[in-house]
């Protein structure tokens, strides 16, 4: 999947490198991946597809939003720009050929959405539907007043990795991203909601806002990689290439564990629990 950072850095790229570019051939569900879901069948991309040219695109939570004159494709998953001497993978999920003999292709690894339908048509694609209906958090309306809506009566139950992190509460902010913003609010990632005051709840909104913008800013994290192929220039404080080396503050080691289906990294120093 991917995260908020990663899809504007990739709706950059896309925009900068392939606007202009007419689609000679478009291929869907070569690999068929129990975790891809397309809009419609995708049989008929091609039909859809062939003969538009990109115009543009952008970010919508952790998905690309790609326009092709009259078309749309809502893609989350890992996309890469091929080179007129750069061969596709053996397996792909969508293969976008431009007329220049240069292509888009985009693999799913763990699950993806590759949405494809007209401009103003509803994608029926859930992901998609709540990345457009709710602010970004890039976005001035995303603001100390509405982070508050997303507190309700259930929400001081909630460990705070899951309070930021499932449900698509913040759209585009899953849990990778989670662990930097946790750890600048000084906040454990089990912590319930119910035991943060009002000043550490105040410091995860400014941390939200400044640390998506700082990945944003810098291209993506260190741990993905972008429509070239290379990694982002944010470099992660909490990750896997983190894990076991001091923290940059206090010096404590950085620890990773198992906790509600995925990872969770931290510092005991910085984030006690």
């Amino acid at each position: 999947m991917m995260e908020l950072p990663e899809a504007a850095a990739m709706a950059a790229q896309i925009t900068a490198t392939l606007s202009g570019k007419r689609i000679a051939h478009a291929v869907a569900n070569a690999s068929p991946h129990k975790f891809a879901w397309y809009s419609g069948d995708p049989a008929e991309y091609n039909d859809r597809l062939a003969g538009k040219t990109i115009r543009s695109a952008a970010p919508r939570a952790g998905l690309v939003e790609v326009h092709a004159d009259d078309m749309v494709l809502a893609l989350s998953t890992s996309l890469r720009y091929l080179d007129k001497d750069e061969k596709p993978p053996k397996k792909h999920q969508l293969l976008l050929s431009f007329e220049d003999a240069t292509a888009l292709v985009a693999t799913v690894q763990m699950w993806g959405c590759l949405a494809c339908f007209r401009e103003g048509e509803n994608a029926g694609v859930p992901d998609y539907l709540e990345a457009i209906k709710q602010p970004s958090p890039l976005s001035a309306a995303f603001d100390r007043a509405y982070f508050s809506t997303l507190f309700g009566p259930d929400t001081g139950t909630l460990s705070a990795k899951a309070f930021l992190a499932t449900e698509q509460r913040i759209p585009g902010l899953g849990n990778g991203v989670a662990q930097d913003i946790l750890w600048t609010s000084h906040i454990h990632p089990k912590r319930k909601m119910a035991t943060l005051s009002g000043a550490e709840i105040e410091s995860l909104f400014g941390a939200v806002k400044s640390v998506l913008a700082d990945m944003v800013a810098q291209g993506g994290r260190d741990t993905e990689r972008d429509l070239f192929g290379q990694p982002g220039g944010y470099i992660t404080v909490l990750s896997r290439n983190t894990v076991d080396k001091p923290c940059p503050v206090c010096g404590t080691a950085i620890r990773k564990e198992a906790y509600l289906g995925g990872s969770i990294y931290y510092c005991g120093g910085c984030q006690p629990l």
